[in-house]
């Protein structure tokens, strides 16, 4: 078998795995609605912070992965490494998180906040250019899959801190809930 095999292969087991753990998470949380509807909007909050985490680690790591994939020789296997942990890491983590953090996101400010609120207009603006980001961040995956990257490894060193400006602006609006 060779290593492109063995790569498929072994995404696929961890993309059904990753599939499992939400369909168990999805059947946990409508038992606990039927169970004791009450408290599910505490289990709907935890799970949203919970998906927030994994999205901000992908959305962190990712660019980092691209700082040493710009300085990779196309082609090689060092290069062909970094698009396999750049696509699962993508693929499985990032783009689960960040559809979990909008539904569930989406859920809370309808449910404890109607919408209402100057803070939550904010943060959901930048949740949207969080997205945005994100969007870019899956541009850049297809470029360097195809060996298409013409961006610098500084470029990336300096993407990568957006998404923490954004996260930090982010948590102090939903700490403080300045106006």
């Amino acid at each position: 078998m060779s290593s492109t095999d063995s790569n498929t292969s072994s995404g696929r087991v961890a993309a059904k795995r990753a599939a499992m753990a939400l369909v168990l998470f999805a059947v946990a949380a409508g038992l606990l609605f039927l169970l004791d509807p009450v408290d599910l909007s505490l289990w709907i909050k935890a799970a949203h912070v919970i998906a927030v985490i994994s999205w901000m680690a992908g959305m962190l790591y990712l660019p980092r992965l691209f700082v040493y994939h710009a300085g990779a020789e196309p082609g090689s296997v060092q290069s062909e490494t970094f698009k396999v942990m750049e696509r699962r890491l993508y693929r499985l983590i990032i783009n689960p998180a960040m559809i979990a953090t909008w539904v569930f996101g989406l859920w809370l400010a309808w449910s404890q906040f109607g919408f209402m609120g100057g803070w939550l207009h904010a943060k959901i603006a930048l949740v949207v250019a969080m997205s945005a980001v994100h969007g870019y961040l899956g541009s850049a995956l297809r470029r360097f899959a195809e060996d298409r990257n013409e961006k610098p490894a500084r470029h990336w060193r300096i993407v990568n801190e957006v998404p923490t400006v954004l996260m930090i602006v982010i948590v102090v609006l939903v700490v403080v809930k300045p106006f």
